[in-house]
């Protein structure tokens, strides 16, 4: 997983700073919030959320089959 350093935000800040946290969701789209220096949460902005919740329903609408094939085509285009 790729984070970018700008994304990260401590769970202390998350909460002292709520809105700068929510806008610098909708800059980059999520942000991860780190607790003792590890990841605890994702933020997400809503349109980064509405284009995931579009890609769970689709997949979700797949039979078991072709939901097999796709994951072996993403499993064979990371090697």
């Amino acid at each position: 997983m790729n984070i970018l350093k700008e994304a990260i935000v401590s769970n202390s800040d998350m909460i002292k700073n709520y809105k700068t946290s929510r806008e610098k969701a909708e800059d980059f789209g999520k942000i991860f919030i780190f607790k003792n220096n590890q990841p605890d949460a994702v933020l997400l902005s809503i349109s980064e959320y509405e284009k995931i919740s579009e890609l769970i329903e689709y997949l979700d609408g797949l039979d078991d089959s072709d939901l097999a094939k796709i994951i072996e085509s993403i499993k064979e285009s990371n090697d």
